[in-house]
């Protein structure tokens, strides 16, 4: 009789940890070295070790991956220094000079830079397209198109990408690539709807407490030896304190991933009723240009949305900004703080350019008591109107 496979809670309570192998302790201890000895030549010579050299992985590395890897469903995890490291080695390990790849129009900041400038440096080329092309990709694949960069949805303006229909039309020839750190793989899967590599900032939800900087690659069977072997190749390696905070933040996941669902849901409807706000960005809402792909292809949402207010100067943003003490203004998001920033769109946007009216704001919404973040929020929401004034 098959075992049945263990649910998300008890993958996120137990996988990744080996108390028998390190003397009855719960979780994976931190392993810092370098130097891994070798008893006789002939296990120096064989290169079966399962620990060969403090580069090539640790225990506390190997459970934290483990861990990710069950999550998505992958054939192998690693683990990178920053979330764009990880997308970096990611795309290097399918692209090749007078390849082309084509990345969503929504993509994250960072990850545009190293398109255009260190990509193009190796004679990569990229184009942005619309995120909501769906099976219209189809009309923009060309023969040296290799790969396709997704995030869905976008951690600014919030667009899906629907993946199935993406593989369906790019075939098996075009590696794609998912960014999948806002749903996490308790809400959303990319490699089940055809993704062959999923990337994420673990610095964000997987850490939950803004004190690490690392980054994870999960890939199927088809692109796990490359991705390895581009891994290899640049001597990427992974700080075990940091592998550690994270496998310890995993364990706590699937709650904080509720709880920020429900308040950044309640947050968001709140918002749609509040005066001077124009629109909100959310794919949970019904509302959305993409709903009905979200409510297809995810089964919950991330604590990160944005609204857009009515035009007003930059006076009214700093009016609405600067005295908040709850939603700090900050990078990043994922941790049990709340977060506001303003941004543009506009100029990072190339295949569709942002044409809204507005100024725009993303919030992350933390662990604070809901009603003071609902006052904060209405105060500066008044402040940034009596300013546009």
């Amino acid at each position: 009789m098959t075992k049945p496979a263990p649910k998300q809670q008890t993958i996120l309570t137990h996988a990744g940890r080996e108390p028998d192998r390190h003397h009855g302790f719960v979780n994976t201890p931190v392993v810092r070295g370098s130097t891994v000895l070798f008893e006789t030549l002939d296990a120096l010579e064989a290169g079966d070790q399962e620990y060969r050299y403090g580069r090539h992985g640790t225990p506390t590395a190997k459970g934290a991956g483990a861990a990710i890897n069950q999550l998505e469903g992958g054939a192998g995890t690693l683990l990178c220094p920053s979330g764009l490291s990880a997308i970096a080695v990611s795309l290097l390990s399918c692209l090749r000079s007078g390849d082309e790849v084509l990345v969503t129009d929504s993509a994250y900041g960072p990850t545009r830079s190293f398109c255009d400038r260190m990509l193009a440096d190796y004679g990569i080329s990229t184009r942005y397209f619309d995120p909501r092309s769906g099976p219209r990709i189809a009309q923009l694949i060309r023969p040296e198109t290799k790969a396709i960069f997704l995030e869905s949805p976008g951690s600014l303006t919030f667009e899906i990408q629907d993946i199935a229909a993406i593989r369906r039309e790019a075939g098996l020839g075009v590696t794609i690539v998912a960014d999948n750190t806002w749903a996490t793989p308790l809400f959303y899967r990319p490699l089940s709807l055809g993704a062959d590599i999923v990337v994420h900032a673990g610095t964000k939800m997987f850490s939950g407490h803004s004190d690490v900087m690392i980054g994870t690659i999960t890939a199927n069977e088809r692109s796990i030896g490359p991705v390895r072997r581009t891994y290899a190749g640049h001597g990427i390696h992974c700080s075990p304190d940091d592998a550690f905070l994270m496998a310890r933040g995993l364990r706590t996941l699937s709650v904080r991933m509720k709880e920020h669902e429900l308040r950044a849901l309640e947050l968001a409807k709140w918002l749609l009723e509040q005066e001077g706000v124009r629109e909100v960005l959310h794919p949970g809402l019904p509302g959305h240009p993409d709903y009905s792909v979200f409510a297809r292809d995810f089964s919950g949402s991330g604590s990160l949305f944005s609204f857009i207010m009515d035009p007003a100067p930059r006076t009214a943003i700093a009016a609405m900004l600067d005295p908040m003490k709850l939603f700090g203004m900050g990078y990043s998001w994922g941790g049990f703080e709340s977060l506001i920033l303003p941004f543009d769109p506009r100029p990072i946007r190339t295949a569709v350019p942002w044409t809204q009216p507005g100024n725009c704001f993303r919030l992350h919404v933390g662990f604070e008591d809901f009603g003071d973040l609902k006052d904060e929020l209405a105060a500066g929401l008044k402040r940034y109107l009596a300013a546009a004034k």
